[in-house]
């Protein structure tokens, strides 16, 4: 998963999978820099946003809706088009960010590099950062006008699992399965916030809180992030991200990447789907 490392934006290199926002600020504009807002919830709508930033709407039509799982990916022809839509082509480079710092970018980030585009990262900090540094910002409305682009998914084997995957990872010794709920959640001592859900985790899965492998709003570095993954997986490389609906499992895959692991893959359906009341094991506690 290293072929974004040397990717160009404008004719500059992407310096990984994570950006900062000086980075960003000295490349705004660029012809072939797309920036992509992908906040969820009550992150969306703000009155302010990144010049030229356009919506990659997690919580619309970049989820599929067609059952009843959340934030689930849609199929390749949908994405295309939507891609399209926000004026994506295929020899852009994208840098997508968040409202919360680092949360539903890495979503964002982690579906793309599943559709085959190797050309994007996350803001580290995402827009809270950015205002921080006294960086401009525009109104929200109206949206930027895009020319339609001509970005085609081309969908890579892996990067989304099922559930059945992560049975499997979860009987094999050189996989782990790390979960990014808060404690309380992955033990069971309080409710799910979606109804209908069992409380609990997988019998065998690790608690990794998203939160742990940030500090201030952004990714720490990558000599930690090993370290906390490290101590966790021991030497097992074969990682499967799971978390309430698929969208902060992707924080883990983000770390991991910038970890310098290879091969993760995240749960699509995570707690939403095996938290249901199913023949699927569920424990409570800490281990």
């Amino acid at each position: 998963m290293g072929d974004d490392v040397a990717a160009y934006a404008g004719g500059q290199e992407l310096p990984g999978p994570l950006v900062g926002v000086d980075w960003l600020a000295r490349r705004l504009g660029t012809p072939g820099l797309v920036v992509l807002d992908a906040s969820v919830g009550a992150h969306r709508g703000r009155e302010r946003r990144i010049p030229g930033a356009r919506a990659f709407d997690i919580d619309g039509a970049l989820s599929d809706h067609s059952g009843p799982l959340p934030h689930t990916m849609p199929d390749a022809g949908r994405f295309t088009e939507e891609l399209r839509s926000l004026g994506v082509n295929g020899t852009d480079t994208v840098v997508v960010h968040d409202g919360a710092g680092i949360y539903s970018s890495a979503r964002a980030w982690w579906m793309l590099r599943a559709m085959g585009f190797a050309r994007v990262a996350v803001l580290d900090g995402g827009l809270p950062a950015w205002a921080d540094a006294g960086l401009p910002l525009e109104n929200a409305l109206p949206e930027p006008a895009a020319a339609p682009g001509d970005f085609t998914a081309r969908p890579r084997a892996g990067l989304f699992v099922g559930s059945e995957e992560v049975a499997a990872a979860l009987a094999d010794p050189a996989a782990v399965v790390l979960d990014a709920r808060s404690r309380d959640r992955y033990t069971g001592t309080v409710a799910e916030p979606r109804p209908g859900l069992r409380a609990g985790h997988m019998p065998g899965a690790v608690n990794l809180p998203f939160g742990e492998i940030q500090r201030d709003g952004r990714m720490r570095p990558s000599d930690e992030l090993r370290a906390v993954f490290a101590a966790l997986a021991g030497e097992r490389e074969r990682l499967v991200l799971s978390c309430g609906s698929g969208v902060t499992a992707c924080v883990l895959a983000l770390g991991a990447e910038l970890a310098g692991y290879r091969g993760q893959a995240v749960y699509d359906g995570s707690w939403s789907e095996w938290g249901l009341p199913s023949q699927r094991p569920v424990v409570t506690g800490a281990q």
